[in-house]
C-alpha cells in the first residue's frame, strides 16, 4: 500500500511508521498548520493521520486545537486519497463507570475533545466515513517524560519519590507498540466510523505505580497520597474493544512485560 503518514515523529506516530514497515510511506508533519501548503499530488491507499498539538499540561484547552481542526479539514478535502484514518480520543465520550463503546454517548469537556468530535461531524458531513480512532492511555518508550508512566520510571530511576495520588483511578492502558499495530490494523483493513484503540482492562494508577516499584526495586519510593485527586481527572476510563479485537487484533504485552520493557528502555536511554 501506499500510505500518507501525518505526525510521524510524534510518540504514536513514530511507532505507527514502524508498524507500518513494508508499505510504502510518505510522511507529513506541522506543515499542515500552514493554508498554503501543498500536498503531494500522488494518489495513496490510505492517508492516516495522527497529527495534532498534544503537548502535556498545555493541550486540553489549547486554542491550537481549533487550527488543527481546520488543517485537518483542508488535508481531507484536498488529499487524493482512497481511505481516510483519523485519530479521534477517549475524551469525546461521557465518562462511566462502565466500559466505553463506540456507542457510548459523546459529551466532550475539554477544548481538545471538543474539537476531535467536531472535527469527526465536519468530516462525516463531507461524506468521508472515515475509521475514527479513538485511543485510550498509551504508554512506552520515546513518551514524553511529563506523562504518568515515565514520571513514575524516572523518579524512582533516578532515586526519587514519586508523588502520586491515591491512585484508585481506573484506566486502560496499551503499550504503545500494541497501539501501533492495532492503528496499522485498522489502516489496512476495512473498518470505518469510531474504534476504541485500548486493552479492554482496566487497572488503577495504584496498580501500574507498584508494578513500576516491583520491576526497579524501588516500590519505598512510590508515596501513593501524596497529591490530591483532581477535580476534571474521571475516576474509570475503559473501552469496549470488541470492534477491534474482530479484526484479530489482539496486544503482544500485558502490563507487567510492557512496563518491564519501558523501563528497561528509560534505563537504556539514560
Amino acid at each position: 500500500m501506499k500510505i500518507l503518514l501525518t505526525g510521524a515523529t510524534g510518540f504514536i506516530g513514530s511507532h505507527v511508521a514502524q508498524a507500518l514497515a513494508g508499505h510504502e510511506i510518505v510522511t507529513l508533519g506541522r506543515d499542515l498548520l500552514d493554508p498554503c501548503f501543498r500536498l503531494p499530488a500522488s494518489r495513496f491507499d490510505v492517508c492516516v493521520h495522527l497529527a495534532w498539538y498534544v503537548e502535556p499540561g498545555k493541550y486540553l484547552e489549547s486554542p491550537l486545537n481549533k487550527d488543527w481542526v481546520e488543517a485537518s479539514l483542508r488535508l481531507a478535502r484536498n488529499v487524493n486519497c482512497r481511505r481516510l484514518v483519523v485519530t479521534g480520543t477517549c475524551f469525546e465520550y461521557t465518562m462511566s463507570a462502565k466500559r466505553l463503546s463506540e456507542y457510548s454517548s459523546t459529551v466532550p469537556d475539554t477544548l481538545y475533545a471538543q474539537s476531535k468530535l467536531a472535527l469527526l461531524r465536519k468530516l462525516e458531513a463531507l461524506e468521508l466515513s472515515p475509521a475514527w480512532l479513538r485511543i485510550f492511555y498509551q504508554y512506552g518508550p520515546r513518551e514524553d517524560s511529563r506523562r504518568l508512566v515515565p514520571h513514575i520510571i524516572n523518579s524512582v530511576l533516578r532515586g526519587e519519590p514519586a508523588l502520586l495520588t491515591p491512585g484508585e483511578q481506573v484506566r486502560d492502558f496499551l503499550h504503545i507498540e500494541d497501539v501501533a499495530s492495532a492503528i496499522a490494523t485498522v489502516a489496512t483493513g476495512n473498518l470505518t466510523g469510531a474504534v476504541n484503540i485500548g486493552s479492554g482492562v482496566g487497572v488503577t494508577v495504584r496498580e501500574i505505580a507498584e508494578t513500576i516499584g516491583d520491576i526497579t526495586g524501588r516500590r519505598d519510593l512510590i508515596r501513593l497520597g501524596a497529591k490530591p485527586y483532581s477535580s476534571t481527572d474521571p475516576m474509570h476510563v475503559v473501552a469496549d474493544n470488541a470492534k477491534l479485537r474482530a479484526t484479530g487484533w489482539k496486544p503482544r504485552y500485558d502490563l507487567t512485560t510492557g512496563l518491564r520493557h519501558t523501563v528497561n528502555w528509560w534505563k537504556e536511554s539514560a
